[in-house]
């Protein structure tokens, strides 16, 4: 079963709305999703709470350095995916949560390119690589994008990081009144009424298309144990 981080230590990066899009979107594919709510603002918890049951998608809400790893490996028999929100930082808790991660998704604006979040979780990535040899797969996920973001910009965007050796997911996020919605009315963009929320249709194609180019990275099935990852990070955490 998968962990996925959504990190970006500057906050206002679309991070939570991503993690949210990723949950809901496997959920609908059958999926079963636990989503773990490490984001001081508790944005998705607030989510669950409007939203009630939603079907295949658990969301823990309390959560410390101390217990993260319980709750993988408490929950680690009745999940497909975790996903994990973090808060705009780089705290103790990001820093344990991406050693526990088997994929860290790092989300950044595609219209402003203010990438000094995005470049401190690298450089953690890069120091936990150097320093405890843990070689964590990472991809930047380009958020907020509006029709003012040309397709040769974005290229551009790419282009930059990919120089750096970066992953950039193809798919790009765009800036949705769907996506905000969920967030007042609950439940999933498969729920939304189109009659009162405009372009639903191309919400959910947005959305789809971001969780089918996160599946074709993370399959269900990884090599590495999932409790061998949680005792191996332990004596690295900090």
């Amino acid at each position: 079963m998968p962990v996925i981080s959504f990190a970006n230590a500057k906050g206002g990066a679309g991070k939570t709305t991503a993690a949210l899009l990723l949950a809901t979107e496997l959920a609908h594919q059958g999926f079963r999703v636990t989503v773990i709510d490490g984001d001081p603002q508790r944005w998705i918890s607030q989510w669950a709470e409007v939203s009630g049951k939603v079907r295949n998608i658990e969301v823990i809400s309390e959560v410390t350095v101390a217990s993260l790893a319980c709750h993988l490996r408490e929950m680690a028999g009745v999940t497909d995916y975790f996903i994990i929100d973090l808060a705009g930082a780089r705290d103790a808790l990001v820093t344990t949560a991406i050693g526990l991660s088997d994929h860290v998704m790092i989300p950044v604006q595609g219209s402003a390119m203010d990438a000094k979040g995005a470049a401190q979780i690298l450089d953690l990535l890069a120091t936990m690589k150097e320093r405890a040899n843990l070689h964590i797969a990472h991809s930047v996920v380009l958020t907020r994008v509006t029709s003012m973001v040309t397709t040769k910009a974005l290229l551009t965007i790419k282009g930059l990081l990919a120089a750096r050796g970066v992953n950039v997911l193809d798919t790009p996020i765009g800036e949705r009144i769907a996506f905000k919605e969920l967030f007042e009315t609950g439940g999933t963009l498969h729920t939304l009424d189109p009659q009162k929320v405009s372009n639903v249709d191309k919400a959910k194609d947005n959305a789809g298309a971001f969780a089918r180019e996160v599946l074709r990275l993370m399959p269900t099935k990884i090599t590495r144990s999932p409790i061998s990852r949680i005792f191996g990070m332990g004596r690295h955490a900090a």
